[in-house]
Formats: C-alpha cells, sequence, structure tokens
C-alpha cells in the first residue's frame, strides 16, 4: 500500500521501510481492539518512526478502552483519538484512521509488530548515540575532549544495555556487516604523533627505571609501527631486568625484525640517544590520550555501520556493539590506571604490647611459701 501523506514528511517519494508497515498494523489493532494496548506495555509514542503515528498511539493510550460491544458498532472512540491526535498531527483525516484499520493483517499478532517497532526504534537510538560518540572523540578543538567522550561512552552503553532488556539474549552470529577500517589521520595528526612518540622513546631510554611502571601503555597505542616497535623492545629489556640504552634498545630491535629497509641502525640510534626532554609519563599519557580518543571515534562508526545495515538483528546488534564497547573500555580503564594517582600506602598503627596471658590459680597468698617437715 502506498504511504499516506502526513504533516511530517517530505520525502514522499522514498519508499517506506517495513517498520512503517508494522507501525500501521500496530495501530490499526489497536483502533480496532483497543483492548490490546495491555498486550504492548513497553512500547512509547517515542518509539514511531513517524510524527503522525506517534499522535494516534499516545491518543490511543491517552483515552480509556471503550465498552468492546459499543465499540463495533459506533466510531465515538475513533472520533476522540482522532481529534487528540490532531493536536500533534494536524494533518491527520478520519480516512487515515480507517486505512490502519483495514491494513492490519491479524489484531492478535500486536505483540509482534509492537517488537518489531521498538528493534526499530533501538537501532536508530544506538546510531544516534554512535554518532553523538564520534562526535565527542573528533572535536580536539574540545577543552577537556576525554572527559567529554567518555560521557558520551556512557550513554552509548546504557542504550546497549536498554537493547539487551528489550531484546533478552538468544542464540545470534557475529554481524556480518564488514568493519569500517580507520579513519586517516590527518598529515598534522601524523607528525604531533611522530614527535610525541620520539619523545617518549628518548626519555624513557634515558629514564628506563620507569619504563616497568608504563604497563598501562602498550604498542597498539602508537600510531607509527616503528615506534611501536622500539618501545617493545624498551619493554621487554625493562621487564627482563636487562641493561637498557640505546644500543642494548636497538639490539632488542634487530631480533625483533625492526631493522627493515628505511629503518637505518645509525638514525634510530640517534633518536634513542636524542636529549631528553620532559617525563616518560608525559609523554606516554599524550600518546595514551590519542589512543583512547582515536578508539572512540573508531568504535563509534563501527556501532553506526551495523546500525546502518538493515540486515543486522537486534541480537547482532547487541552483540557486536557490546564487543566494540569492550575494546574502548579496555583502553578507558588503561587511561584511569595513568591518570590516577598513586596511592599513599596507609602507615600502620604500632602494636599494642602484648597482654599476659593468664596463668594456672595460686594455692597460696601471694608471696608466702611452703615449709617442708
Amino acid at each position: 500500500m502506498p504511504r499516506t501523506p502526513t504533516s511530517d514528511e517530505d520525502d514522499l517519494d522514498t519508499p517506506a521501510p517495513p517498520v512503517f508497515f508494522a507501525e500501521q498494523a500496530l495501530l490499526g489493532a489497536l483502533l480496532l481492539e483497543p483492548h490490546r494496548l495491555d498486550e504492548v506495555p513497553g512500547i512509547g509514542p517515542e518509539a514511531f518512526s513517524s510524527a503522525a503515528h506517534s499522535a494516534v498511539f499516545a491518543a490511543i493510550r491517552s483515552l480509556p478502552a471503550p465498552d468492546p460491544a459499543q465499540h463495533a458498532q459506533s466510531t465515538a472512540w475513533l472520533d476522540k483519538v482522532l481529534a487528540s491526535a490532531r493536536r500533534q498531527a494536524r494533518g491527520l483525516s478520519a480516512s487515515y484512521l480507517h486505512t490502519l484499520v483495514q491494513v492490519c493483517p491479524r489484531p492478535r499478532h500486536a505483540p509482534a509488530y509492537a517488537l518489531m517497532i521498538e528493534a526499530e526504534h533501538a537501532r536508530r537510538t544506538l546510531r544516534t548515540g554512535a554518532q553523538r560518540l564520534a562526535q565527542a572523540a573528533g572535536d580536539r578543538t574540545h577543552p577537556q575532549p576525554v572527559p567529554t567522550t567518555l560521557a558520551a561512552a556512557d550513554a552509548l552503553t546504557e542504550v546497549v544495555d536498554h537493547l539487551a532488556a528489550t531484546f533478552p539474549s538468544g542464540p545470534a552470529s557475529l554481524p556480518r556487516t564488514p568493519t569500517p577500517a580507520p579513519a586517516p589521520a590527518s598529515a598534522h595528526d601524523e607528525e604531533a604523533a611522530a614527535e610525541e612518540e620520539r619523545a617518549l622513546l628518548a626519555t624513557a631510554t634515558a629514564h628506563p627505571a620507569v619504563i616497568d611502571q608504563m604497563r598501562w601503555l602498550t604498542a597498539d597505542d602508537f600510531v607509527h609501527p616503528l615506534n611501536a616497535g622500539l618501545w617493545q623492545a624498551a619493554t621487554a629489556l625493562a621487564r627482563r631486568r636487562a641493561a637498557v640504552d640505546p644500543v642494548t634498545i636497538l639490539w632488542e630491535a634487530q631480533h625483533r625484525g625492526l631493522l627493515a629497509p628505511g629503518a637505518e641502525p645509525a638514525e634510530l640510534l640517534q633518536a634513542l640517544a636524542a636529549p631528553a626532554a620532559g617525563d616518560p609519563h608525559y609523554w606516554g599519557e599524550r600518546i595514551l590520550h590519542r589512543s583512547l580518543l582515536t578508539t572512540a571515534h573508531h568504535v563509534a562508526r563501527h556501532i553506526e555501520t551495523l546500525t546502518d545495515d538493515p540486515a543486522t538483528t537486534p541480537h547482532q546488534l547487541l552483540l557486536g556493539s557490546r564487543r566494540a564497547l569492550a575494546g574502548l573500555n579496555a583502553v578507558r580503564a588503561r587511561w584511569h590506571q595513568a591518570t590516577s594517582p598513586t596511592p599513599t600506602p596507609t602507615p600502620r598503627a604500632p602494636k599494642a604490647p602484648a597482654r599476659p596471658r593468664a596463668g594456672p590459680p595460686r594455692t597460696t597468698a601471694p608471696g608466702s611459701f611452703r615449709v617442708s617437715r
């Protein structure tokens, strides 16, 4: 059936998606048999994709259900629904309400129609949350991008949790939607990342004692693979309690296959032995800061891609979103580890002197002694 024009629809030439017909079927079922509203308690007006459909559902929910016998013989209740719905959607007509009744295949299937509508509403809500996360992670002009990004990630996680509550977990395969490739960094970001990574390698080489304390930084946080490999070489030496200096790191790098064409040993040695400027922790936090925002942006694009694929089921959306957010939560945990102050050990209270243990009862008065015969 062709889409009925309403006041909120400007793209009349766009084919109606399947959820549009599910909305029509549900509303038709409720208009025909209003008592079935009790069978769809979890759905609200915000779940509908059309403002006109949302207005009709809100009107149905706000009015007391009519007597079934009277409703079968009179349109009085339908007139009340139309009058109430027109307050939000003026373009509604009585003929469209009758169309909704006519297109409903089976009123008893109202719960199934409602579940379809909730699934698409969850998809739209998840897409909006992912877009907000991508916007927060990509806004490098924000004075505090990490807290803003983590707040957006928390909001997105709440949407995923609501999806899990609406659609209990069941057998589901992984989403078939290909994971989008990471967004390419700008030339400015590439150069800034290279400078931070070189500064970390130089300062960490000059102060190797702190390398083992920076377990929250991994090679995956680096933008440039060569710098990531050098950091792995330095951390491997530190954890083996081996000597750490430019020469030993270069030797370890050779065994890890890092000295490929384009990575001249003399140049690497010069970079590792560059004058140290700043604290390794500072440069490590800068690298992890960039990694967290990049990961959040990629996770957001991944989830948004899942929602854009109409073949993705609600359970696949849930599984794919949770897996994507788990990767972000892993980086987030390391960020909190890096930025949280080291707890000061609480001094132990001095032990109280041990109280003497009670001995056996005395048989003589204190100070007395027995005289032997």
